[in-house]
């Protein structure tokens, strides 16, 4: 090229590369900003799926519990049938109407083994057994028929109950001191 064809360039041609990085530039920060805005948006995404996952799992852990809590209040609800059923028998057996008293007891033991297939189980609260603060319910102590009996179940006033491995009633006892 001749210096004749350098100067007769005009100063539009000149800007030309100037305006390009320009444009380049701009495009690159858009570029930056399109690619932050899509990383802030995946990042946003995975903590909505992540808030969803946990959201479902404890509402099915939720529903579960009302299942348990719903069979417990049903449960504790048939406690004092249960207590009828005991004291209803023991009243027959004194009675001596054998024929009432088997009625009576196969109707109470349906009940029970419906009760037990469903998770209830009596707990096992005899005279004599080592009273324990933690599964039982003290109503009141009394002078201990003998040494051996002292901090020991002297009658059990009402029996306690468990639900799987939750207890749902405490045995209510008397103990020796």
């Amino acid at each position: 090229m001749s210096k004749k064809e350098e100067q007769e360039i005009t100063p539009e041609e000149a800007v030309k590369p100037e305006k390009k990085s320009k444009k380049a530039k701009k495009e690159g920060e858009e570029l930056e900003t399109v690619k932050a805005d899509l990383a802030a948006e995946k990042d946003r995404y995975l903590r909505l799926f992540a808030e969803f996952e946990n959201y479902k799992r404890r509402t099915t852990k939720e529903r579960v519990e009302l299942f348990k809590t719903a069979g417990q209040e049903v449960m504790v609800a048939l406690l004092p049938v249960l207590d009828d059923f005991d004291r209803a028998l023991k009243e027959i057996e004194r009675s001596g109407d054998d024929g009432l008293f088997q009625g009576v007891e196969l109707i109470s033991n349906k009940l029970k083994e419906t009760l037990r297939a469903q998770g209830l189980k009596a707990t096992d609260d005899e005279v004599g057994t080592t009273f324990d603060a933690e599964i039982h319910e003290a109503v009141t102590q009394i002078p201990a028929p003998s040494d051996e009996m002292k901090g020991k179940v002297i009658d059990v006033i009402e029996k306690g109950y468990t639900l799987g491995e939750k207890i749902i009633r405490f045995p209510k006892v008397v103990i020796g001191q």
